[in-house]
């Protein structure tokens, strides 16, 4: 993953998208624009697309400054943050029907980020380097961890009898809350402290002039921002796509899926360029990162949300999603069992990936 230049300048093309998105966000408060016009829609669209681009630079910038894994763990926090932003706004809605949002939008990021993203970048590499090496260790120190928490959090409240339906009662999901959290805070101590040489890439990074810290500084603040007009255009666009994707009679877990694809662009954008630059530990670290902080953190903390408001949660998986996570992790062991990707793992992902697009469109 290359970053920009130490001297490139930090006001560019990335920051005109956030501008952008800051008079429209202005003006639709000022009821200059509603956001049921074409004219919105069409710029929130192109100016959250921009804000994802923009929030990439200035996050490869601040990756650069502190290194990896430190530089993958701060994107996949960021990205979560967006993620439990907008689930949350959506279980709040008064007009919607929350309480499925949070399992599907988590199942869709775990299939877009361990079949889509992992996928494309395994090919992506092995046309460009034909084999790349990363630490099995680390893999699988992920895996073991992400295994757990999905089955805790999205298969184990098909099977419990507390509560009807594939729900926890309100003891075992504050239960289930804490030991997430727990187990994820424990994975980030071995992964930036304890062990963090497993988490580095086997090939080792060209050399580069190193941000200045009033870069750093500039391109964590302009992040930030980058972020926040991301949470606020997705969240007036949820309702427009909701409504589309009800509409044409779509499936409505699509609405689970797209938020899940606005959230992970910026990761997986990240993640792309890695692979291409033969790095692939850190399109690793930063794929089963968020998929891991997406149920490590998502999860606990839709589920305070939950008991607070006193609003239902469902999450437990269906039996074909539940089919679809249990193959998806089997291969994705057996992918980095080895410490080598080629294109044809990298296909098995992205055939895994089509039919979880297919089956969500027309179940």
């Amino acid at each position: 993953m290359h970053a920009p230049s130490a001297t490139r300048p930090v006001i560019g093309r990335s920051l005109l998208f956030v501008v952008g998105a800051v008079l429209l966000l202005l003006a639709h408060a000022a009821h200059v624009v509603s956001e049921t016009s074409g004219l919105f829609v069409d710029l929130a669209a192109l100016f959250l697309i921009g804000s994802v681009f923009a929030a990439v630079e200035h996050a490869e910038v601040l990756s650069q400054k502190i290194g990896e894994p430190f530089g993958s763990v701060l994107l996949a926090g960021c990205v979560t943050l967006i993620e439990v932003s907008l689930i949350v706004s959506i279980m709040l809605s008064a007009s919607t029907d929350g309480s499925e949002i949070a399992r599907d939008t988590v199942f869709a990021t775990l299939m877009i980020v361990l079949n889509g993203v992992v996928g494309l970048c395994l090919l992506t590499g092995g046309i460009l380097h034909k084999e790349q090496e990363f630490h099995t260790t680390g893999a699988a120190a992920a895996l073991c961890v992400l295994g757990t928490l999905a089955t805790l959090t999205l298969i184990l409240p098909n099977f419990t009898v507390a509560t009807p339906g594939p729900s926890y009662s309100t003891m075992q999901l504050g239960f289930v809350a804490v030991v997430s959290l727990t187990l994820y805070g424990l994975f980030l101590f071995v992964q930036t402290v304890r062990h963090r040489n497993y988490f580095t890439d086997v090939i080792a990074a060209e050399p580069h002039e190193a941000p200045t810290n009033g870069r750093a500084f500039a391109s964590l603040g302009l992040l930030l921002l980058s972020l926040l007009m991301i949470i606020l255009l997705a969240e007036d666009l949820t309702p427009v796509v909701s409504t589309v994707v009800l509409s044409a009679g779509l499936n409505s877990e699509l609405i689970g899926v797209l938020i899940a694809a606005v959230v992970l662009l910026p990761e997986g954008t990240t993640a792309f360029r890695a692979a291409r630059a033969n790095r692939i530990q850190t399109s690793l670290n930063l794929a089963l990162g968020s998929a891991l902080a997406s149920i490590g953190l998502s999860i606990p903390a839709v589920a305070l949300v939950s008991i607070v408001t006193d609003r239902p949660i469902t999450l437990g998986l269906e039996s074909d999603h539940i089919v679809q996570i249990v193959l998806t992790l089997i291969i994705g062991t057996i992918t980095l069992a080895t410490g080598r990707t080629t294109i044809l793992q990298g296909g098995v992902h992205l055939v895994i990936f089509f039919v979880f697009l297919f089956m969500s469109a027309a179940p």
